[in-house]
């Protein structure tokens, strides 16, 4: 079978298998550069590691805007038909769960350095100033977004243990073509 770049009636083309690993990866850097950089006590590594943060979540949120568009013009392929009528209609309702919060998780971060009371400017890779939402400045506001940002990162974070657990179960339990469809889009089985 030839690789693609879009999707196949049996296989992830590679533009959607770059996406979704890559925003994997990025997404769950993020969670663990986040527990990280609130408890150190150098004061610089902390910001220099909060202004990265913030750059990769930028980047996520651009990354999975391109990758929700590339799945609206390639449509994905369908579960084997091995899969059980429950999974079949939930795993749609997961994805869509996945999207959302990998969506609302940088939102919510853009939105906790716009309300600020600090005002100190969010640089993208160092590459040009990202301007705030438009929201007041105050501390409640900037307790609430905290509050918002960390809810949602370990509920997100407890999304993908919950993807990746399932895409492992059809590997090595169901033994079917789930997962890796998702690696290379010519390698075989179904």
């Amino acid at each position: 079978m030839q690789a693609s770049i879009t999707n196949t009636p049996t296989r992830y083309g590679w533009a959607m298998i770059i996406l979704h690993w890559l925003i994997g990866i990025i997404f769950i850097g993020q969670f663990a550069l986040g527990f990280i950089m609130v408890r150190l006590t150098s004061q610089r590594t902390a910001f220099e590691l909060i202004q990265l943060h913030k750059s990769l979540g930028f980047l996520l949120l651009g990354l999975i805007i391109l990758r929700i568009a590339w799945r609206l013009g390639n449509a994905a392929p369908p579960l084997p038909s091995s899969v059980g009528a429950l999974e079949r209609s939930s795993a749609p309702l997961a994805h869509l769960a996945l999207y959302a919060f990998q969506i609302a998780l940088p939102l919510s971060g853009w939105a906790l350095v716009s309300v600020s009371t600090l005002e100190i400017p969010t640089m993208p890779f160092n590459l040009f100033v990202m301007p705030n939402l438009p929201l007041a400045e105050s501390d409640a506001a900037e307790s609430f977004w905290a509050a918002a940002h960390w809810y949602l990162a370990y509920a997100g974070i407890a999304l993908v243990a919950l993807h990746v657990g399932a895409a492992l179960r059809h590997h090595f339990l169901l033994r079917d073509s789930v997962l890796t469809r998702m690696i290379t889009p010519s390698s075989d089985g179904e």
